[in-house]
């Protein structure tokens, strides 16, 4: 393979994922990508320039990636009711948890970020958490400014909370009653945290009706 070969670069970025995932930015080396993806520690440079390049490809790809999860899970959602406004609100809440369970390096990479690795690239959450911050914001405004959700709600805590809840689970799921973990592989228990996350939402958000 040749500098620039689209299956070299794409290779490289599969097992960069994984790794950073893994193990975290601070933690994983050029070394260590070049050698998991049987190429070259050159490879690495050649294609992205450097260990940092390559990071912040993969946090662009992941982003993207949400996005457009979002983005299509939003087509023709509508909060011009108060129960139209719960469906939304459900709807945001089930793409996001179907996001992670279907790209479980997402979590993985930004809980990463929580721990302060990779602390000097700075400029991420602000690149890539305000604008989904302030896309869903721009969703649910209308519905808030009309009191279709309940006038104590603090959207952006029970967003977070949203996050924080769905990155728990998804990396380290539950203790059953012997103390094995359990999680995302387990459909009775993603279902029923599934049924949590919902009726948390609802009643916080004050919204009309049953959760789902």
């Amino acid at each position: 393979m040749t500098s620039g070969d689209g299956g070299r670069r794409e290779l490289i970025l599969q097992v960069a994922t994984r790794l950073f995932a893994a193990l975290g930015y601070d933690s994983t080396s050029a070394a260590q990508i070049a050698e998991a993806a049987g190429l070259d520690p050159e490879a690495l440079g050649e294609e992205f320039g450097g260990k940092r390049e390559l990071y912040l490809e993969i946090m662009e790809r992941e982003y993207r990636a949400e996005r457009g999860f979002l983005e299509k899970a939003l087509e023709g959602a509508s909060v011009e009711t108060p129960e139209q406004t719960a469906v939304t609100v459900h709807r945001i809440v089930d793409q996001y948890l179907d996001f992670c369970l279907a790209h479980p390096e997402f979590p993985s990479l930004w809980m990463h970020r929580w721990l302060s690795d990779a602390s000097d690239v700075t400029e991420l959450e602000r690149r890539y958490i305000r604008p989904q911050i302030t896309f869903i914001s721009n969703v649910l405004t209308p519905a808030v400014d009309a009191g279709h959700v309940g006038a104590p709600t603090d959207m952006k805590y029970t967003f977070w909370s949203v996050v924080w809840c769905v990155h728990g689970f998804c990396q380290s799921g539950v203790l059953d009653r012997a103390g094995d973990r359990q999680g995302v592989d387990d459909p009775v228990v993603l279902e029923r945290f599934r049924g949590y996350l919902h009726r948390m939402v609802h009643r916080v958000a004050l919204l009309p009706g049953s959760p789902p």
